[in-house]
């Protein structure tokens, strides 16, 4: 067996650790931001929140940067790759925002969680990533956990469906360029180059929009909410690099399991039986996915150069 192979196996199962870490890790700091953002939507238009809170975001990361002393270039952004995932970013956020306003908040929560299976067929299409059955069917189980969470109504899918489907794989496309942007790009650049199109997403909104100056109260909650998507935009970027994605991304599936614990401490809001039912075959899709990926590595470890990965 060689040395070298054992060492690269036992990297590739160090990277999906950390990878899988990440993205649970954005997931939490992902329904952070969107609880001080619903909050601070009391009183604030949508335009507004995106613009305020993209530029405090944009502070973060740029003082951040600077911190890491990492290099940020003008060329960097002007990259293929990069404009490719900020336009695929933009164009998947104002997608998903308009159908939002037109379809029930399930039917929406429903068709987003669909994107950890569009992502994964796109690695196994796109990127040659090997996905056997045992994984899709994983995967395919944490979706329909999503599905009895969300209880969508046949009602609900219609024309705005197919748009907010259309965001769901502009962010999907997203995420399979991430992979494949160059790695002397820092993650940074990267969610530098997604917060200015945000902002500006948030301030071509205004034409639509009264926009209000905000109170104290509203400034920190736009702030807080910046921090934690400045925390979940960068660890989602290292995961996508670090990691495999089909093993990655069932584990995007821990937002709801988030959503439902802020909800409770935040709203009081408790969850019914088929919350819970959902949520548990959801945390296990994903539980399941990660001792799979450890059995292979074993399996590889003993099989030498040559294995199977299901």
């Amino acid at each position: 067996m060689a040395v070298g192979h054992i060492f690269g196996v036992s990297s590739m199962l160090q990277d999906n650790r950390r990878a899988i870490g990440a993205i649970s890790i954005a997931m939490l700091a992902g329904i952070g931001n969107d609880v001080f953002a619903k909050l601070a939507a009391e009183n604030l238009p949508l335009g507004e929140i995106m613009f305020l809170r993209g530029l405090m975001a944009l502070a973060i990361v740029t003082t951040l940067g600077i911190a890491m002393r990492t290099r940020v270039t003008v060329r960097m952004f002007r990259h293929p790759t990069v404009l490719a995932r900020t336009a695929a970013n933009g164009l998947g956020t104002v997608l998903f925002l308009a159908a939002l306003f037109h379809l029930p908040l399930a039917n929406s929560i429903a068709i987003l969680q669909a994107l950890p299976l569009v992502i994964t067929a796109g690695a196994a299409i796109f990127l040659s990533e090997t996905v056997g059955w045992q994984r899709w069917t994983a995967i395919l189980a944490g979706f329909a956990g999503v599905l009895i969470v969300a209880r969508p109504g046949a009602e609900g899918f219609d024309y705005w469906a197919a748009v907010a489907f259309a965001g769901v794989l502009l962010s999907a496309l997203r995420d399979l360029i991430s992979k494949r942007t160059p790695a002397e790009i820092p993650s940074i650049a990267l969610n530098m180059a997604s917060l200015i199109a945000i902002i500006l997403i948030g301030l071509s909104l205004s034409v639509r929009e009264n926009w209000l100056v905000p109170t104290g109260r509203e400034v920190l909650l736009l702030g807080a909410a910046a921090a934690f998507f400045t925390v979940a935009n960068l660890l989602i970027i290292v995961s996508l690099r670090l990691g495999d994605i089909a093993a990655v991304s069932p584990f995007r599936y821990t937002i709801v399991v988030w959503a439902i614990l802020l909800g409770f401490l935040v709203w009081d809001e408790v969850p019914d039986a088929l919350t819970l039912t959902g949520s548990t075959i959801i945390v296990g899709a994903g539980l399941f996915t990660y001792f799979r990926e450890r059995h292979l590595a074993r399996s590889a470890r003993v099989a030498g150069p040559v294995s199977v990965r299901t």
